[in-house]
């Protein structure tokens, strides 16, 4: 990651102004990137509103949402630039948390904090992965969504979850320099798998506003 990626061109939905913008973190991410080979939320939480996907869709099984729960997410790195690109192979989004409220995230924040399935599925784990360290997939007929980097699992593989659902915590295993979480959400498309920018999956927004 580079330090404190700019918003630049990234627009949060639901934000009325700069001064509300979510701030990115100041510590360095995975180096060495030629390296990789192809292949109950508390007040004033991020509330996730997912876009419309067409008719007849169980909202349950499209990706909705925060997969941390918390008001004091960050992203550390954004959609499609650095270790995400590019976005059809490596897209996603790196979050953690502002630990002590200056609005960067930290590691002693961050460190082992609660990864919530953001739809319904089915787990598929894996351990000690790379680049992705902990990795778990969770998988429907429509929509999969990635969760990277865990220090470790609270569901089993196989396992059938629900939105909202405990399924790992947040680590840096794998190809990270620091505790995050690497989120990916997918389509069913075409026959293919097609990476999707989680951002249009969620927005960022205070419950009071």
């Amino acid at each position: 990651m580079t330090a404190i990626i700019a918003l630049a061109g990234l627009s949060l939905i639901g934000i009325a102004n700069n001064a509300d913008r979510r701030v990115l973190s100041g510590w360095r991410g995975p180096m060495g990137t030629e390296a990789l080979v192809a292949d109950a939320a508390p007040a004033n939480a991020l509330v996730g509103v997912a876009q419309p996907q067409g008719r007849g869709l169980d909202a349950a099984l499209v990706p909705s949402g925060n997969p941390l729960r918390a008001a004091n997410t960050v992203i550390t790195q954004g959609y499609g630039v650095g270790t995400h690109a590019p976005a059809s192979v490596w897209g996603a989004i790196d979050l953690a948390l502002d630990g002590n409220g200056d609005g960067k995230a930290d590691p002693e924040g961050t460190w082992n904090q609660p990864v919530y399935a953001t739809h319904a599925g089915r787990v598929t784990l894996t351990r000690d992965s790379w680049p992705g360290g902990n990795h778990i997939w969770v998988t429907n007929d429509q929509y999969r969504t990635g969760y990277a980097h865990l220090a470790g699992f609270a569901v089993s593989d196989g396992q059938w979850v629900n939105p909202g659902d405990l399924i790992g915590y947040i680590g840096s295993t794998g190809m990270s320099s620091g505790p995050h979480l690497d989120y990916q959400v997918w389509v069913w498309r075409d026959g293919r798998w097609v990476n999707q920018n989680p951002l249009d999956y969620f927005e960022y927004k205070r419950d009071n506003e």
